[in-house]
């Protein structure tokens, strides 16, 4: 493995190792989840580098309510004002040649914290380790006003056009991942995205 992959596919040990040190357990209160959050925030990387990193990461599909990243390349790409080419996502449910998911992306930094901490209480378990996912489905997400904020984030993501692996991340990680700047908009800039995505989420 190159210098490059092990440094950056270390980044998630790296921010535990550092929580553990500091006292806070992932994801089980709301300082624990701030304190990842700004350490991720801080951090320098790339989505190219994560994707290429550890194998044991890697999945050839998803599953529902877990967390991925993935390298992907639209269909209609040329009839989209913009769209993520690294997208961070919790699938939803299946789709005809594919899946729905929650691509956390498309929102600002404070609003994918105030999404996710609504999203926790959909958690399957509070131990928050390698059996945790979210339990989704879009009529829970429609249905309850504390969810609004998935709208702009639901997409449609098609097998075939994904381009890499999926890496899954683990749920003592998702705070992590969440704030780590791995978004690549296409099209447009980030700021433009997400100005969209909180008149949509009004």
């Amino acid at each position: 493995m190159s210098r490059e992959k092990r440094h950056m596919a270390s980044k998630f040990d790296e921010i535990l190792a550092q929580g553990v040190r500091a006292g806070q357990v992932p994801a089980r209160t709301q300082a624990a989840r701030d304190w990842f959050r700004d350490k991720a925030r801080g951090t320098t990387v790339t989505p190219e580098a994560v994707v290429r990193g550890e194998k044991t990461r890697y999945k050839n599909r998803v599953a529902m309510g877990r967390m991925y990243l993935f390298n992907y390349d639209p269909k209609t790409k040329a009839e989209l004002p913009y769209y993520d080419r690294y997208p961070l996502i919790f699938p939803v449910q299946g789709a005809p040649g594919g899946f729905y998911g929650i691509n956390m992306h498309y929102l600002p930094y404070k609003l994918r914290a105030q999404l996710m901490d609504a999203l926790y209480d959909l958690s399957s378990n509070k131990r928050y380790d390698e059996n945790t996912k979210l339990r989704l489905s879009y009529e829970v997400l429609k249905g309850a006003s504390k969810y609004k904020l998935f709208k702009p984030t639901f997409k449609r993501y098609l097998s075939g056009h994904v381009r890499s692996r999926f890496i899954e991340i683990s749920s003592s990680e998702w705070d992590i991942a969440l704030f780590l700047p791995l978004e690549r908009f296409a099209k447009a800039s980030k700021s433009s995205v997400w100005a969209d995505s909180r008149r949509m989420a009004r």
